[in-house]
């Protein structure tokens, strides 16, 4: 046990974490130089078309120094805010972590919060400078805020460059010599903790551990603690670029089950495994469970795929346990699940992942957060995802929306239009200091509601993707909210119904009719939009009818024939109006996301 080291590599995102972790692949010889590629942890297409990380990934490497043989269990993990609860996970996983910091960029939001998570957790930090090798490299500065942030020796710090593989020789070394050996009693009870899980349509799920105490034989005959199941362990092995069988997995290593197991309910993330005849006293506590920020409706294109839908979202889940849903309906769009994500990238790359890796094409409604209803009788408040949940408005005393802290790191050239941007989205400034030099940290109160569509994205465009951004919930603040809904020809859509500030409502109630018009198909007969808050309409745009001429066999005669060929026709479009039904297309619902 005392040659095992695991530790994972956390850092902001496109700090350059995953060609490091190429570099360590390649330097162990753990990946032979005909399989080697640029982010060769990143399995799915999607990350390497986006150059993210959104998957932890665990691997084993070899390394031999001053004659000894070290067994070194690597987990690279993404660095982006909305896949934190992946971070959180790997962590609970490991006993040190390398800091990774761009000597470009220096040190931003996601790698300070990311860095109190596994200081949280007791382990120890390896400071890493990456991409040195680049001319606007400013190593100088970018240690003097390692420094000031960590309270570390200049000494400790450790210059790299995951292109040219300079400094990986001192981080590999760091690895032996300043990450604890993890601790444990081989010979104890066996209680090995799940971090992540994978399907597989041939073996059923295979779900990764790390074993705090105990061994894990192959074939031994073992229980999954939370769902209180058992199963024969038919093969145990460790993660290289594939997974390799061992006859053994002990004390302090990380490795694989696979036991057959069909149904994904059976494996939860943050279980312990133990022995069936001699289990473990108690599990493993101190996983937190995943809290969603953004609700989302998700419903098949086609309503007979609704059970395939929910396998897909199931097989999901087991690799992504940041995901929850369950089933709801809807008027408009009829049977589907109300689905939480972490942030709207989460919820972006799930839908892409849906229609990648199981062909299932979705339409996904307006994406809301959730709010806390009090009524007027003084009953606990009931948490509302869905606007059309909302109790009668005559019984509501008031709502309360969530509110979060966030954390905005920037050059102080952009101070202004930051500022603009966050007030505008109802924002409360909390403080704002220089970290060093030119950069500045501006702390913001905000409502989750006005972040969730678009406000990452204007922040990275109107600070030249300089803004670096992390948030936390605080709390619940009452607001004066309200309920915009949106009809066609009178009928509510319930899909677009959003709730909104009443101050934001006209306008936005306003720009959604206007996209509308241009996106729903002309008809036979005119189409009415209206926004409209409980009874009052507060915007309406009219899609003309497609027309054709009826007068057109008229020439001459008395203009009583031409009224009278009209007045048929007018009685037609009454008729068509009543039975007709206006369809929505997919199109309308995602161009509500990018209102602007």
């Amino acid at each position: 046990m005392k040659n095992i080291r695991n530790f994972c590599i956390i850092a902001h995102i496109d700090h350059g974490k995953s060609t490091l972790a190429d570099r360590l692949l390649e330097y162990t010889d753990t990946v032979a130089a005909k399989d080697m590629e640029a982010q060769v942890l990143d399995d799915m297409d999607l990350e390497r078309e986006r150059g993210i990380t959104i998957k932890s990934h665990a691997i084993q490497m070899n390394y031999r120094q001053d004659g000894e043989d070290y067994v070194l269990n690597l987990i690279d993990t993404p660095g982006h805010v909305d896949f934190s609860y992946e971070v959180s996970r790997s962590i609970a996983a490991c006993e040190g972590a390398l800091l990774i910091v761009d000597a470009t960029q220096g040190i931003q939001a996601q790698t300070i919060s990311n860095l109190y998570m596994a200081i949280d957790n007791n382990l120890e930090i390896i400071p890493v400078i990456n991409k040195c090798d680049l001319e606007s490299a400013n190593p100088d500065e970018v240690e003097d805020q390692i420094v000031d942030l960590l309270g570390c020796d200049r000494s400790e710090i450790i210059r790299a460059s995951g292109k040219t593989g300079m400094g990986v020789d001192e981080i590999l070394r760091a690895i032996v010599e300043r990450v604890p050996v993890p601790e444990g009693d081989p010979e104890a009870p066996l209680q090995a903790l799940i971090f992540d899980s994978v399907f597989n349509p041939f073996r059923g799920i295979i779900a990764y551990f790390k074993v705090l105490n105990g061994t894990m034989k192959k074939d031994d005959f073992v229980k999954f603690v939370a769902t209180g199941k058992e199963y024969h362990a038919d093969e145990v092995g460790v993660l290289k670029l594939d997974m390799m069988p061992r006859q053994e997995i002990s004390a302090g290593n990380v490795g694989y089950i696979i036991s057959g197991i069909k149904t994904s309910k059976e494996v939860k993330v943050g279980d312990t495994i133990t022995h069936v005849g001699r289990p473990c006293d108690k599990a493993i506590s101190g996983f937190e469970e995943v809290k969603p920020m953004v609700f989302a409706g998700v419903y098949p294109i086609d309503a007979e795929d609704f059970e395939n839908l929910r396998a897909s979202l199931e097989k999901l889940q087991l690799n992504d346990a940041s995901l929850t849903f369950q089933p709801e309906s809807s008027a408009a769009l009829g049977f589907g699940f109300r689905c939480g994500f972490l942030g709207l990238l989460h919820m972006e790359i799930v839908q892409e992942r849906l229609s990648r890796e199981f062909g299932m094409e979705v339409i996904t409604t307006v994406p809301n957060v959730s709010y806390l209803v009090f009524d007027k009788k003084g009953n606990a408040p009931i948490e509302v995802h869905n606007p059309s949940g909302l109790p009668e408005i005559t019984l509501i005393d008031h709502i309360e929306e969530p509110y979060i802290r966030s954390t905005i790191i920037t050059q102080a050239d952009y101070i202004g239009p930051i500022m603009t941007l966050c007030l505008g989205k109802r924002g409360e400034l909390v403080k704002q200091e220089y970290i060093s030099g030119n950069r500045m940290e501006l702390t913001f109160d905000l409502p989750l509601g006005e972040i969730v569509i678009d406000f990452y994205d204007k922040l990275k465009s109107i600070s030249k993707g300089y803004a670096s951004f992390d948030y936390h919930l605080n709390g619940f603040r009452e607001s004066k909210l309200v309920k915009l809904d949106i009809l066609l020809n009178g009928e509510s859509v319930d899909a677009l119904s959003t709730l909104t500030h009443a101050d934001n409502a006209v306008r936005f109630g306003r720009r959604m009719c206007e996209k509308l018009k241009e996106l729903i198909p002309r008809q036979q007969f005119d189409i009415a939009i209206q926004a409209a808050i409980g009874a009052k309409i507060i915007a309406r745009e009219t899609i003309k009818a497609v027309r054709k001429d009826v007068t057109a066999k008229c020439y001459g005669g008395d203009i009583s024939r031409k009224r009278k060929l009209l007045e048929k026709q007018k009685q037609g479009k009454k008729r068509m109006k009543q039975i007709g039904s206006v369809e929505v297309p997919q199109k309308a619902f995602l161009a509500v996301l990018k209102l602007d």
